[in-house]
């Protein structure tokens, strides 16, 4: 396994930095499904949180979910970033669909 290392970036706004988590490889009745065909992995865990948005009043509104948060994205969600050789996500938080206790 690749140790994984926290990035050098942050994110801006009401951005989040999640990394996908991969599912593990299944194969069923000896068949083995190509990277090609697979669908993108919706649970993903939050690597980095943006600078936060700003309400009408100039204050700061605090984010719903925090740094190590495992988290439910759509397929298509955000913009893949790659970073130090690894595949990253950034989206707005609303993005995020739901959190995964």
């Amino acid at each position: 396994m690749a140790k994984h290392t926290k990035p050098s970036v942050k994110p801006l706004g009401d951005r989040v930095l999640l990394q996908r988590i991969e599912e593990a490889e299944e194969i069923k009745g000896g068949i083995i499904i190509p990277d090609s065909a697979k669908e993108k992995p919706q649970e993903a865990k939050v690597i980095a949180l943006g600078t936060g948005a700003l309400d009408k009043d100039g204050k700061k509104i605090a984010f719903n979910v925090k740094i190590g948060d495992k988290v439910l994205v759509g397929k298509y969600a955000g913009t893949e970033v790659k970073l130090d050789e690894e595949l990253y996500l950034l989206l707005r938080e609303e993005e995020i669909l739901a959190v995964i206790d």
